[in-house]
């Protein structure tokens, strides 16, 4: 268990992916309080630890006891993340977690990538 300390508070936070994202929990979320989660890695071991993370958030965010607006940034389509959406949607709202989904395009070269514009 981590030492008990303040709160760390940053705009923007990358969550890790594969098997690191394992070490993200309830307590990450605690003590980690960010503007914007981007949730990436689009693998297959992302998807069985998916749902807890996303769980995770929802906990670690109750316990902040003050109202921060929250935007969390898939940069993959999962089922796992639609499924927790729809049976998470009305604690989201009441939590002050909002999910950004894109149908934005870049194209790029002769590539073209799902993407969206995060202002602050």
């Amino acid at each position: 268990a981590a030492p008990p300390g303040p709160p760390v508070y940053v705009d923007l936070a990358y969550l890790p992916g594969s098997w690191s994202a394992r070490t993200v929990d309830e307590e990450f979320f605690r003590r980690v309080r960010s503007l914007c989660y981007v949730v990436s890695g689009d693998d297959h071991l992302k998807e069985g630890v998916l749902r807890p993370l996303l769980d995770a958030l929802l906990t670690g965010k109750h316990q902040w006891g003050i109202d921060i607006q929250v935007t969390l940034i898939p940069t993959f389509d999962s089922l796992v993340m639609h499924e927790w959406y729809q049976e998470t949607h009305e604690r989201q709202q009441e939590l002050g977690i909002t999910v950004l989904g894109s149908n934005s395009t870049v194209a790029m070269q002769d590539e073209t990538f799902p993407a969206c514009k995060v202002e602050f």
